[in-house]
């Protein structure tokens, strides 16, 4: 197990820390629109989590999957960002760790540089940012910021988690119940991130 020599926490970013689902189905809607195809943002955004790649091959042939997945992120940049919010708890959690004397690190599957701007428009200060890693991938950046807790939403999280030997707690914003986040090795399951802070306080006793 990494050794800690201070608290650190990672948290994932789409349905953990921000509710994005009106700003990627805004710009999933723009996709379908300007390339005739029929995708059910509704649909899309139910199941956040793994790489834009993966969900785009359910709705265009693999040769254009790449492309398209470059469209989506340029759209989500220019439409996309407005609207985000931080979900309930979020702010009071990053807040929390930093009254512990701890850093906050962002590890999240979202393009890098969206990801970026969505903690900008929100004003949601974090100490490090990895985009673009997802499931267990999430471990070596865990570990290279000697995170000793990790916060997701996703199943994906938790394996993370779990790779980098760190604690995983799980929350259900997103698209998995408790039961499911426990069956998948999550070590503690909170509603949301409104518990957080509490929880933090009783974790580091």
């Amino acid at each position: 197990m990494t050794t800690q020599t201070a608290l650190t926490v990672g948290f994932d970013l789409d349905m953990t820390l921000i509710d994005s689902r009106p700003g990627i189905a805004r710009a999933y809607d723009l996709l379908a629109k300007e390339t005739g195809t029929v995708i059910d943002s509704a649909l899309v955004v139910s199941r956040l989590g793994p790489p834009v790649e993966i969900e785009m091959a359910n709705w265009f042939p693999a040769e254009e999957v790449k492309a398209m997945a470059d469209r989506y992120r340029q759209l989500y940049a220019q439409h996309g960002v407005a609207g985000v919010t931080p979900l309930p708890g979020a702010v009071e959690s990053l807040a929390a760790v930093r009254a512990a004397g701890g850093r906050s690190v962002v590890v999240t599957g979202k393009y890098t540089p969206n990801a970026r701007l969505n903690l900008d428009a929100l004003a949601m200060r974090v100490d490090a940012l990895y985009g673009d890693v997802f499931g267990a991938g999430k471990a070596e950046a865990l570990r290279a910021e000697g995170a000793g807790v990790y916060v997701g939403d996703h199943l994906g999280d938790v394996a993370g988690a779990r790779e980098a030997d760190a604690y995983a707690v799980a929350v259900t914003t997103g698209p998995y119940d408790a039961a499911s986040l426990r069956e998948a090795g999550a070590d503690v399951v909170l509603a949301d991130l409104t518990e957080f802070p509490a929880w933090l306080d009783g974790y580091l006793g």
